[in-house]
């Protein structure tokens, strides 16, 4: 089994696909990186030389922002939103979709578990 960037790429799969496993490379990504690494996208990762995963792992490290870094980079983006108070950052603090989504039906990922409020009970005469 590989290791890339900290993770474990799977063996059995296509060199395109196992490299989607790092957080931050994404399919056009990991087509880019097995471009410039001169790696065939069909050649499963065991099948894979010492010298290309080398290569890999070098085009990797300078070109992108993966794992650690890039999520760091994102908390610190989300932080910067709700420090300044803009909406998307208060959209951010009161866990409600942030980009423009409708709240009446769906976004049940960002609310969490319904909360059922019962109704007032009906005053008699």
């Amino acid at each position: 089994m590989a290791r890339i960037a900290g993770v474990d790429i799977p063996d059995n799969k296509r060199g395109e696909i196992a490299l989607t496993y790092i957080y931050g490379i994404g399919r056009s990504s990991a087509q880019k990186i097995l471009t410039k690494a001169g790696v065939n996208f069909d050649k499963k990762a065991n099948a894979w030389t010492e010298d290309e995963s080398i290569l890999i792992r070098n085009v990797i490290s300078a070109e992108f922002k993966v794992e650690g870094v890039l999520k760091s980079e994102v908390q610190l983006s989300i932080k910067r939103l709700l420090d300044i108070g803009c909406y998307r950052g208060l959209r951010h603090r009161k866990g409600l979709p942030v980009r423009g989504q409708r709240t009446k039906n769906n976004s049940r990922t960002r609310k969490g578990k319904r909360k059922t409020v019962a109704n007032k009970k009906k005053a008699t005469k």
